[in-house]
């Protein structure tokens, strides 16, 4: 039986700072070829994470419009080779993501809206035993130990009303209803939406 934990969507970024290297694709392929099994699962085939999930390199910190594209379309080759844990679709009320997380560790996982059009969904984890030494993101070791994907909203959204949820830690699944005014607001704060 699946456990739902409902996420904070946070206006502010609780972390300014964390993403201020860009990711190149030369430092992505020595740091992949180097990497623990942790950073294998975290930026793998078909990770939410993976620069290269989308067919070609895109540093997962630059804003994708994710919701522009078929999923069936966009990740065919990896379905085909049955290696990824990401969906997005649209309903007549709503944009949906469905993503395995990392199951490293410990996750924390924060969802941020950023002036009402991009998100970002980035989590870090706890790393086990005496790995929690490592080097932090200034020294260009920033995917140890976190990770992060930002995606364009579409412009159709009420971003406000976003439903965030994580089951038995491992699946995340965003709903982002459709806006049904034509209305645009912006804010701060915390859009409060917890449990546990």
């Amino acid at each position: 039986m699946a456990s739902w934990k409902l996420l904070e969507v946070h206006t502010e970024d609780q972390t300014p700072h964390k993403w201020c290297v860009s990711l190149s694709e030369e430092t992505f392929k020595r740091m992949f070829s180097h990497g623990s099994p942790a950073v294998h699962k975290i930026f793998g085939d078909g990770s939410l994470f993976s620069p290269l999930l989308f067919g070609k390199f895109f540093d997962p910190s630059d804003a994708f419009p994710l919701w522009d594209f078929e999923s069936d379309v966009l990740l065919s080759n990896l379905r085909s080779s049955g290696k990824t844990s990401i969906d997005w679709y649209q309903t007549d009320d709503a944009y949906v993501l469905k993503a395995d997380l990392p199951g490293v560790g410990s996750n924390i996982v924060q969802i941020y809206v950023e002036n009402g059009k991009v998100m970002e969904i980035s989590g870090q984890w706890k790393p086990q035993g005496d790995q929690s030494k490592t080097k932090d993101w200034r020294s260009g070791r920033w995917w140890e130990p976190g990770y992060v994907r930002r995606l364009e909203l579409p412009e159709d959204v009420d971003w406000r009303e976003t439903e965030a949820s994580v089951s038995n830690d491992m699946v995340l699944e965003l709903r982002i209803p459709k806006n049904t005014s034509n209305s645009s607001t912006s804010g701060s704060g915390i859009i409060t939406k917890h449990s546990d």
